[in-house]
């Protein structure tokens, strides 16, 4: 399980998520390189994340839970 609070934490010490630490935190290493590489899709994808924190955190653990109660 993921915690939001980590989540927001990373989010915010990457620079208002600018360098993308929250989402190697959830292992999408591509999408963390890609924000490193647009600095948080050029502001754009850093407002995004800002107000989607709780879903994508909420979304992880789901599927991770549906892979170990499927299993």
């Amino acid at each position: 399980m993921k915690s939001k609070s980590i989540y927001f934490l990373l989010w915010l010490v990457s620079g208002f998520g600018w360098l993308g630490l929250h989402h190697f935190y959830l292992g999408k290493i591509v999408k963390g390189i890609v924000w490193i590489l647009t600095v948080g899709l050029f502001g754009v994808g850093m407002l995004i994340d800002l107000f989607t924190i709780g879903i994508v955190v909420d979304n992880y653990n789901n599927k991770k839970n549906f892979k170990q109660i499927k299993t």
